[in-house]
């Protein structure tokens, strides 16, 4: 395989020396897989050859590669002065192919940079195998326990029996402000969660949940951020369709547009959800649940096109891939909002949210608007429970106007 990228024998021979020159083949076929072009697989393959000489140079083996090696080997590039950009990414893959050949030891976590890191790995670890929480909500119930961690212990050791009903109420004071309603909903239920965590190890002998305060957040207080019919069709209008990116957000729009569809389960979509014998799509929602939505004629045509002539040939089963190499499926639902934030940007929109949620919104309102039920709306939407239509109700002004009242001293 190393030959499709070097035609000279000699040039071959050279990267070919040292102890990774047994495995060189397998990177390149490697990079092959990924979708790297013929130019960018050769430089890191060079990369990869000159890695291998300075290994046998220093004498170290295969089994002393790992990311700590791979960290100092660009120093010393960078003392060369050479060009090191994009050199981390494929020292990375080359260690990844070394450990599933077993060449190289399965990585070991690195050491606590201070004293509460080991206790988050416990956290992640909890929340991963005992709660079973999506990645998103692991991160964001992480950053909320070392925040607070930080917050009362600074960088020094963690004495979690000197933890006070005081401190966590100045924590929330300070942290609370800083925040919009829905995110400061979600610190107060990351640190019960932690809290309760504590006590379940025996760390603390308090239930300390209970002392973190509610953050007031009326239901229904606000309304549905939502677009225009108009300017859904304007911002789907706006993709150059004639380009592989362009057909791509433009299938990716559709979807949000007319199934409602979440982030995440855009990010989630994989070849075999897709049913084209029953026009059917089945998603990965929220709380690891599972719907099957039918197909609409426009939205079926957009994902057969962009499959056939737009996503990148590789083995993810992901619908949706990168268009640069490596090809994989989106790293997490912030893609699938730029996406969305761009194409507004495009379309000479300014509405006042920006994410994927508001295609998402804007389905609803306007099949409210065409007469639909709030239980249809619920199925589309795949809402677990009737209350979490209920805010549409605020937007169906024809329904509302009857029933508004007098102002008090106004005219009669």
């Amino acid at each position: 395989m190393v030959h499709r990228y070097f035609a000279r024998p000699a040039t071959c021979a050279r990267h070919s020396v040292g102890p990774l020159s047994p495995y060189i083949s397998s990177i390149a076929d490697a990079l092959a897989e990924r979708g790297y072009a013929r130019s960018t697989a050769a430089k890191h393959l060079r990369l990869v050859g000159d890695l291998s000489r300075w290994l046998a140079r220093r004498r170290l083996g295969t089994a002393d590669v790992d990311e700590a090696t791979g960290l100092e080997y660009i120093k010393h590039r960078r003392r060369q002065q050479a060009h090191c950009r994009g050199n981390s990414g494929i020292l990375k893959l080359l260690v990844e192919q070394l450990r599933q050949q077993g060449v190289v030891a399965p990585r070991r976590l690195p050491p606590p940079r201070f004293p509460g890191e080991r206790l988050g790995r416990d956290f992640e670890r909890y929340l991963t195998h005992e709660r079973a929480l999506a990645p998103a909500t692991r991160i964001n119930y992480l950053a909320f326990a070392r925040e607070f961690l930080t917050h009362c212990f600074g960088r020094g050791a963690v004495r979690l029996r000197d933890l006070t009903a005081r401190a966590i109420h100045q924590f929330m004071v300070r942290v609370v402000p800083k925040l919009g309603s829905g995110r400061a909903k979600l610190m107060v239920t990351a640190l019960r969660s932690f809290f309760r965590f504590l006590l379940l190890r025996g760390d603390v002998r308090v239930d300390w949940a209970a002392c973190v305060p509610p953050v007031a957040n009326w239901r229904l207080a606000e309304l549905p951020k939502s677009m225009e019919p108009a300017d859904v069709e304007r911002l789907l209008r706006e993709c150059n369709r004639r380009t592989i990116t362009g057909q791509r957000d433009y299938t990716i729009l559709l979807l949000l547009a007319r199934l409602g569809l979440r982030a995440c389960e855009i990010v989630a979509l994989t070849l075999d959800d897709i049913d084209w014998e029953a026009g059917e799509i089945r998603l990965r929602g929220k709380g690891s649940q599972h719907d099957r939505l039918p197909l609409p004629q426009d939205v079926g045509a957009a994902l057969a096109t962009y499959l056939r002539t737009g996503r990148p040939r590789c083995a993810d089963r992901h619908v949706f891939i990168r268009r640069a190499a490596p090809h994989r499926g989106f790293a997490g639902s912030m893609t699938v909002c730029t996406i969305v934030m761009r194409a507004l940007a495009r379309a000479g929109l300014s509405p006042a949210r920006k994410g994927a949620h508001l295609l998402r919104h804007s389905l609803a309102v306007r099949m409210l608007r065409r007469g639909a039920s709030f239980s249809e709306i619920g199925q589309i939407l795949r809402h677990r429970v009737p209350q979490s239509t209920e805010i549409y109700a605020k937007v169906d002004l024809d329904a509302l106007r009857p029933l508004a009242q007098p102002w008090p001293g106004g005219a009669r």
